[in-house]
Parts: C-alpha cells; structure tokens; sequence
C-alpha cells in the first residue's frame, strides 16, 4: 500500500503539520526533526502529491509540453531536448501529442491544469487560440515553440523559417534548377513560411515560381505519400522537390523509388529540420538544419524565467537555420552528380 504522509508522521514521530513543513521548506523546524523526517519519507518511499503541493502555492517542477504529432522525428527530437535542459534545472516533462485534434488538445490542457504544472510549451498551432489566451488570463507561464502568432505576449522562442527557406531556394537555384515543386504544411505558420523564403529566393533572381507546383500535406505518412504520387505522375516533372520537413522529404524518396526515379539523378530533394530521416536517407538528404538543441535549452530557460518572474513581458527570440550539403541535389549547372 502506497505511504501517506499520516504515515510518516506516525513513524518520525512529529506532527502532519511538521511533515508538511519540511516538504515545503517552510516554518521553524530544528535540523535533528527535519533529517529524521527526510530519512523517513526516504525509507517509506514516501512521494509527496504534486497536487496537494500545488495547492500550498509551492512549485510541482513539472512543464507541459504541447506537440502535434510525437511520431514526427523533429517533434520527438524535440520533446527529447526539452526534457535533457529540463532535468537539467530540477524539472519533469509531460508530453501531449495533440494529433493535430481540437479535442486532444482541449483535453490535455485541462489534465496539466490538473497536474497543476508550472508552465507549458506550445509546439503546436492551437486548434483554438482562446483556450490559450485563457490561461494566459490566468497567469499561466506560456511558451510558444516554433510557433508564433502576433496577439500573444508570451515568450517565443522559433527559427528563421522565411531564412530556411530562401537558403533552400538559393542552393536549388545555384545548382541550376528552375523547374521545382514543393511540399509543405501550408496551415502550419512554418511551412507557410519556409515556401515564402522559397519563394522570395526565385523573385530575387527575376524567376517566377510556378504556385501550382506547390503540393498541400501535413508531415503524416499518409498525406505526404499521396502528394509524393501527385508530383511524381506529372508528364512535366520537376527537376527538384523541396519537402518542407524531412518526413516528407524521405516519403518522397521511398515513393519515387517505388517508379523507379533515381535520386538526384532524375529528379533532386532538398528537406528541412535535420532529423535522423536526412542522416539515414540513401542518398543523403540534403536539408536545412534548425538548432534543435539550442531552441531547446532557450526555451526551457526563457520558460523557467516566467515562472520565476511572472509579471516578466515576453521575448521573441529568432535563431538561424544552416544549409546541410549531402547527396540528394544534382548540380545541373555542371551536369555532374556529387559521388
């Protein structure tokens, strides 16, 4: 039977009061008591509620973390990092994988209340953004990851999308490649984004980009593999695809193998994100990198700041994407594939 705190008053022989004293860390209490106590809970592998902490006003050292889908690589890379800088400080993660489902999300955010945590990260574009401005109206320590939106004040820590995505575009034009498709997330801020910067790339050399080449997909298996087979059974084919994440990137791959296109022979991928699918992809892919680990240790820092100093104003902090040079671009310019 699980040990309650009756117990181990019981067996140190102090009060409930003194107990709850040492686990809070408040009130006057010799430091003969306070070991005995300690020893005790130690001995009866006594763990304190983190909801009854809660309630005396006291931290639970737990942090939501809000995802879209956990079986996106980037998204478990993330969860990973976060939870690395978390215990790092003392805290505990709990994930949420929302599945991209109001009702997941609505029902996750009412079980971390309940889990009483100390703050949430955001790494998903709320289904309803009312939710969240709710628990802002509650001075709930808020931290959007990847995701921004201008009616929030809370702190935001993401990458330079339109600048990965232009770097993306840049490279596809220097490799001589004017005829390119793209797959992307376009509900997602990030994937509208990334095609932006692409896009941006093609106006700067005077090049008009063909928007009907521009294929809808979320990073889900499914989707992807039916965008992949639109791209694929054109008669015009493109010379090159840019995969707004590596999952899609490496569909795209699977499913061009399946007809027997070579990459990058007949046709180039470029991805982005930098997640094991480019490191494993044969050929490897060509991908821009975001910082996984550097958006992390900001966010688990930044978010520790708010619940630290509440009334503290938000920071919007933006890092830069680098251009990962591998073998799934052709050079058109030299007519030579990169051995």
């Amino acid at each position: 039977m699980k040990p309650t705190i009756y117990d181990v008053a019981e067996k140190a022989g102090v009060s409930i009061a003194t107990v709850s004293k040492v686990i809070n860390n408040t009130g006057r209490i010799s430091e003969k008591t306070k070991n005995r106590v300690v020893d005790i809970m130690q001995e009866l592998e006594y763990q304190p509620s983190s909801v009854a902490t809660a309630l005396t006003g006291k931290k639970t050292f737990t942090i939501g973390v809000l995802v879209p889908d956990i079986a996106n690589p980037f998204f478990a890379e993330v969860a990973r990092a976060l939870e690395n800088n978390a215990r790092e400080t003392g805290y505990a993660i709990i994930i949420c994988s929302t599945d991209y489902q109001r009702e997941r999300e609505q029902d996750y955010l009412e079980l971390l209340l309940k889990k009483q945590v100390d703050g949430i990260i955001i790494a998903t574009d709320p289904k309803d953004w009312k939710v969240f401005k709710k628990l802002q109206s509650r001075n709930i320590p808020l931290l959007m990851f990847s995701v921004d939106h201008p009616s929030f004040t809370s702190h935001v820590v993401t990458t330079d999308d339109v600048r990965g995505g232009y770097l993306a575009g840049r490279y596809l034009l220097d490799k001589g490649h004017r005829h390119v498709a793209v797959i992307a997330e376009l509900n997602r801020a990030s994937g509208s984004l990334r095609v932006e910067g692409l896009k941006q790339s093609f106006a700067d050399e005077g090049i008009k980009f063909n928007d009907n080449l521009v294929i809808y997909s979320k990073s889900k298996i499914g989707e992807a593999r039916e965008a992949a087979k639109e791209i694929l059974k054109l008669e015009n084919k493109p010379t090159a695809v840019f995969a707004a994440t590596d999952l899609i990137a490496a569909i795209f791959m699977n499913e061009a193998r399946k007809e027997h296109v070579v990459i990058p022979n007949d046709i180039s991928v470029i991805g982005f994100d930098n997640t094991i699918h480019a490191e494993i992809a044969d050929p490897g892919l060509t991908t821009i990198a975001q910082p996984i680990e550097e958006l992390a240790r900001l966010a688990i820092h930044q978010l520790l700041q708010s619940i630290e100093k509440p009334t503290m104003s938000g920071h919007r902090i933006m890092l830069t994407p680098e251009l990962i040079e591998r073998n799934s671009v052709r050079d058109l310019m030299n007519h030579t594939n990169k051995e």
